[in-house]
């Protein structure tokens, strides 16, 4: 069984004296949103407070500069496979998502520039070459088991599936978007706690101040 918020909320409360601020108010807040995940039995919303949650964890003014979403998240998730001393995320990857990692990569409504040529942004089958190319790249990091590279482009997917759901691109239980919503919930479930957990276990870490603080 996986790590669970409860027993990240234990450990966050056992510790917090020892937190900085920002520390503190970061995994308060992806903990109480994956409480909120695990509590919701319908994918949608499953996905939706997990991404909140990773949103919590993540996201940062980055010295008051506005950067891409994506290179923010990308730079988290480096972080996170780097201080992963017992390498859990490594095993997470690789032990126990690798299929469904594989399925997602291959499956073309969770990749942008799809989208981007069925809307007229791109000749309409523009978007074929591109995929077939960031999927052979993506194939490399399997062979070599390159976690960083495989998390980025993941993830880099599952927020294509992200902006479907918050933006109203999608039906709630709509049934032509389950088995992509089904593989992201599985792995956000097992993913996050980990991530939370690193931050937990490296306070000594800078993790940038947290967006949206409470102001007295």
């Amino acid at each position: 069984m996986g790590l669970s918020a409860v027993t990240l909320k234990t450990q966050q409360r056992e510790n917090r004296a020892h937190f900085s601020d920002a520390l503190n108010l970061r995994v308060h807040r992806a903990i109480s949103w994956l409480t909120k995940a695990e509590q919701c039995d319908d994918l949608d919303s499953q996905f939706i407070f997990y991404w909140i949650a990773f949103n919590s964890a993540y996201a940062n003014e980055m010295a008051g500069i506005r950067k891409c979403e994506s290179e923010i998240f990308n730079h988290y998730l480096a972080r996170i496979i780097e201080l992963d001393g017992s390498h859990q995320v490594y095993h997470l990857v690789w032990d126990t998502y690798s299929g469904a990692i594989r399925v997602l990569l291959e499956n073309p409504y969770v990749y942008q520039k799809f989208w981007d040529s069925a809307n007229g942004l791109l000749a309409p089958d523009a978007w074929k070459a591109e995929f077939e190319k960031a999927n052979k790249a993506a194939h490399v990091a399997l062979a070599k088991k390159d976690t960083t590279t495989i998390l980025s482009v993941v993830f880099s997917r599952l927020y294509t599936l992200r902006n479907q759901l918050v933006h109203g691109g999608a039906t709630w239980n709509s049934k032509v978007n389950r088995d992509q919503l089904r593989d992201a919930c599985h792995i956000l479930k097992d993913m996050l706690p980990l991530m939370i957990k690193t931050m937990l276990d490296h306070p000594e870490a800078h993790w940038g101040e947290a967006i949206y603080p409470p102001i007295s």
